[in-house]
């Protein structure tokens, strides 16, 4: 479960709520696909916008629809009582997994962001993922942290953000996790440089982009398993019109965009004050997505 491609799908959000048959959609194509795990209510899944209720019945819509993949879901949050409460939740709708990002509004410690973990894998009975998301968190991780985390129970896997774009600096980063950390897996994020830190020996993509596109996903996660990386680094090669357009309006917005192009999602589809694209860039989209054939 904590090896693989796990695809991040969106949560559809419109004014009344969740999207219940455009979020099952989602995941059954996901599971249609055969990707190795799905996360639910991970960064694109939106989870900081629902509340408690919404968030276990996304969680719950997710088991139901994933068939025989196993379902991870996201129980970020900013008190560590509701931590607890979500992963109850998450626990109770039959998830495999949690993933866990130090969600914060007052900077967090390292102390802090340890104790948080130590508190809430006291609580569990499956395996939780370290969600490294500075971008989202603006918490660092140390390496230090890393190995005083991976020696709690139940946690499987760290994802990092992001490996060095040199594939032989990647290799040398990514080696030294795995020997830090022998008793976890090590995901990569960041999909621009994921064929990188596959190739470098990340166990793990934690995908944006798999949650709406899986094909082209798991074509460059099985060219790097099968040890091919020179197919795994020219299929991310011919996607860098899509990594372009993450870079200029984040990854999250363009996912959306694509979703609702090819008609998985309907409009509006992210939480507000969250804005769908404006039409000149959804059109920009909408022409990546013709021109390298996303379906």
């Amino acid at each position: 479960m904590f090896t693989g491609l796990s695809a991040f799908p969106l949560t559809p959000i419109t004014e009344r709520g969740i999207d219940e048959e455009s979020f099952a959609g989602l995941v059954e194509r996901l599971a249609a696909a055969r990707v190795d795990s799905i996360t639910a209510l991970g960064s694109t899944g939106s989870y900081p916008y629902l509340d408690r209720a919404e968030r276990a019945r996304a969680a719950r819509l997710a088991v139901d629809h994933a068939g025989t993949i196993p379902v991870i879901v996201g129980i970020g949050s900013l008190r560590t009582r509701d931590v607890l409460e979500l992963a109850e939740d998450a626990q109770e709708a039959g998830a495999s997994g949690v993933l866990l990002a130090p969600v914060s509004y007052q900077a967090l410690t390292e102390d802090e962001v340890f104790g948080l973990y130590e508190d809430v894998t006291a609580e569990l009975s499956v395996p939780l993922v370290v969600y490294d998301n500075p971008g989202t968190t603006h918490f660092t991780f140390t390496d230090a942290l890393y190995a005083r985390i991976a020696e709690l129970p139940h946690v499987a896997s760290i994802k990092i953000p992001g490996v060095p774009t040199d594939p032989g600096a990647a290799e040398q980063r990514v080696a030294a996790l795995r020997t830090s950390l022998p008793s976890v897996t090590v995901g990569v994020s960041g999909d621009p440089l994921a064929a990188t830190g596959l190739n470098a020996g990340c166990h793990t993509w934690y995908s944006v982009v798999a949650g709406t596109l899986p094909e082209p996903a798991l074509a460059i996660t099985r060219a790097a398993e099968a040890g091919d990386a020179a197919s795994a680094a020219a299929e991310s090669q011919r996607l860098q019109p899509l990594w372009e357009l993450f870079g200029r309006h984040g990854s999250l917005r363009v996912v959306s965009a694509i979703a609702e192009i090819l008609g998985l999602v309907g409009h509006p589809n992210l939480p507000r004050p969250l804005r769908e694209l404006p039409d000149d860039d959804r059109a920009a989209v909408a022409r990546v997505v013709r021109r390298l054939e996303l379906r």
